[in-house]
């Protein structure tokens, strides 16, 4: 792996920029696909600039339907072209009570890694607003629908679907531009959700944002391209794109934004 390759990222996602090293070492030299765990949208970015930047391999993603958060990615030589079920993707419904109570996205995403799997093993959660699917790594599909039959003190049933049962997602992206001074986590909470400053801080240091699927209480944080971030009771944002600068030297940007 070129050195240089480290300066673009994040010195906490060095280690993934390793890991993808040795994936793209192994099919160039075995010269036969690998299929990864689900990653989340930015070290698919990370993946994608790596295989471009330093190889001729190929690669593709697929979630399990079109518009997936978590994908696996099946990198590959030339000569290969993938089928969808390569992708080892099975999808469950997950079957409870509907009338006595409700599920929620952090229940679910709980139980699952509680069970004893890591989060690599899920792809994306998704639900109709009274129905929830999520879909998984296959290798681990027969333990799963064994081990998980509660989630809290609601018991439950993993049901296996087709592809084409896949429910419509109710949860909406809504497509935003804005300016904000600077990348710093606080900053782009508090511009986008329009709070104060020492609200987002507070926010942030009390436990509630997770970027990318893992808690931080650094205010400082620097965002970046596909950086999901989910704040507590406020919701989700992404950034998709990073537009050059104004005038007065904000940063334009172009986000994913879900309100709760």
């Amino acid at each position: 792996m070129n050195a240089n390759i480290y300066q673009h990222f994040r010195s906490d996602e060095h280690s993934f920029i390793d890991l993808v090293g040795d994936w793209l070492e192994q099919v160039s030299f075995q010269y036969a696909p690998y299929l990864t765990e689900f990653l989340d949208p930015r070290q698919a970015y990370i993946l994608e600039t790596l295989v471009r930047q330093e190889t001729d391999l190929k690669f593709r993603f697929f979630g399990g339907y079109g518009t997936a958060e978590r994908v696996r990615c099946m990198i590959y030589p030339e000569y290969y072209e993938p089928e969808q079920e390569e992708f080892e993707i099975v999808l469950f419904e997950i079957n409870y009570p509907k009338k006595f109570t409700t599920l929620s996205h952090g229940k679910i995403l709980g139980t699952l890694i509680g069970s004893g799997m890591k989060r690599e093993m899920f792809g994306d959660i998704i639900s109709d607003g009274e129905n929830w699917q999520v879909f998984v790594a296959k290798e681990v599909a027969s333990y799963l629908q064994m081990q998980v039959n509660k989630i809290g003190s609601v018991t439950v049933r993993l049901d296996l679907k087709n592809y084409t049962e896949i429910l419509t997602p109710k949860d909406g992206w809504s497509q935003e531009k804005t300016t904000v001074s600077s990348l710093r986590l606080d900053t782009v909470i508090a511009t986008i959700f329009n709070i104060s400053r020492q609200r987002s801080k507070q926010l942030i240091e009390s436990g509630k944002i997770k970027i990318n699927w893992i808690e931080t209480q650094r205010p400082d944080f620097m965002l970046d391209l596909l950086d999901i971030v989910s704040i507590r009771g406020f919701g989700r944002l992404q950034i998709q794109g990073i537009e050059g600068k104004t005038k007065k030297e904000k940063i334009r940007l172009a986000l994913g934004v879900l309100r709760k």
